[in-house]
């Protein structure tokens, strides 16, 4: 990793910090971004993945930790917005794995609670388990005596409820039966909430990498499967992004053939430039950090105490009232709702914590 492209990745992000450090025995790049800690402690996932160049790694935890900051405004909890990338140079199993996530845990102890980790992209709740083995700074096993949950169902409960929102806005009823909606990515979350969706009746198409997991998700639901390749220009009510982020940018917009763009995946929007673009071409856009904030949501509310999980659920599907009230005030001003997302956000952190 070389000097310049770090302080190149750096150079503008206007966050706290960034903690820095290599580890020798498996040769991973360990980024740990603080982006703001104005409601609180920064907290975010901790994401595995080998990348082209670990300056990269360190580009994706920048963005990531401020994509949190925003969640947790937008949801007013009392945490900040933080990330951390394990930027690994190959997979990594067995007792290799476990020995980086010990030092990572190592790590978050030395941060002294500046910093609190959960499962992301390429870490598992097992992961989380063996990092609190060592530190308690991990959200969604400490909090709870019988340990790490899969925050996945909740964030799929969210998105579910965030979708049935913007149908509400876009047609006048939120009943998803008949609609058709679009799902790309049925791993984790979007597998889970394509069960929803087929149990309220929509009409379903899937689509991931994995062509046979696309397949065997549709025949058990009773969908049809899109190709990665179809997938923009593929006529729906709905197109729900469940995988990677960054597909919404210019080149892609318009391609689009939907009303509605409603998913769980993190960033979304390539540039703050794509918000427009949605909107001036007629597609309500649900904005990513809020409609995806069911597990954030969830596991943070098990750490704060709540024990009771219907009452965790009441809250996860309260984001559809904060979507609510984002499209409504967007609708105003005749603005996307993304900027009225940003607003919300800012008058959270002007305001400080409660």
């Amino acid at each position: 990793m070389s000097l310049p492209g770090v302080l190149d990745v750096l150079e503008g992000w206007d966050g706290i910090g960034v903690v820095m450090r290599h580890d020798p025995p498996t040769g991973t790049w360990i980024f740990v971004a603080l982006h703001d800690d104005t409601l609180g402690p920064t907290t975010g996932g901790c994401r595995m993945k080998v990348y082209d160049r670990p300056e990269d790694g360190l580009a994706d935890a920048l963005r990531l930790a401020e994509g949190m900051t925003q969640k947790w405004a937008a949801m007013d909890f009392p945490f900040g917005g933080g990330k951390s990338v394990l930027a690994v140079s190959r997979p990594l199993e067995g007792d290799e794995r476990r020995g980086l996530l010990h030092r990572f845990g190592e790590l978050l102890n030395a941060l002294g609670g500046r910093y609190g980790t959960g499962a992301d992209l390429g870490t598992t709740t097992e992961d989380m388990q063996t990092i609190a083995e060592v530190s308690e700074h991990v959200i969604g096993v400490h909090g709870r005596s019988e340990g790490p949950m899969d925050p996945s169902p909740f964030t799929a409960l969210g998105v579910f409820e965030g979708i049935r929102t913007a149908l509400r806005h876009r047609f006048g009823s939120d009943d998803p039966a008949g609609r058709t909606v679009l799902v790309e990515g049925v791993g984790s979350v979007g597998e889970p909430l394509a069960e929803r969706l087929s149990g309220a009746g929509a009409r379903l198409l899937v689509a991931d990498l994995d062509r046979a997991r696309a397949e065997a998700v549709a025949d058990r639901l009773g969908a049809e499967v899109v190709t990665l390749a179809a997938v923009l220009t593929t006529a729906c009510d709905v197109y729900v992004p469940c995988a990677v982020g960054g597909t919404l940018h210019e080149e892609s917009i318009p391609r689009l053939r939907c009303a509605i763009v409603a998913g769980a995946a993190n960033n979304q929007l390539a540039a703050p430039e794509a918000a427009s673009a949605l909107h001036g071409a007629g597609i309500l856009y649900a904005p990513d950090y809020v409609i995806n904030g069911g597990g954030a949501m969830a596991f943070a509310s098990i750490y704060l105490g709540m024990d009771d999980l219907d009452e965790v659920e009441r809250r996860v599907r309260g984001i559809s009232v904060s979507l609510d009230e984002i499209f409504a005030e967007a609708a105003v001003r005749g603005s996307s709702p993304v900027a009225a997302a940003q607003t919300r956000v800012a008058r959270t952190l002007q305001r400080g914590p409660r």
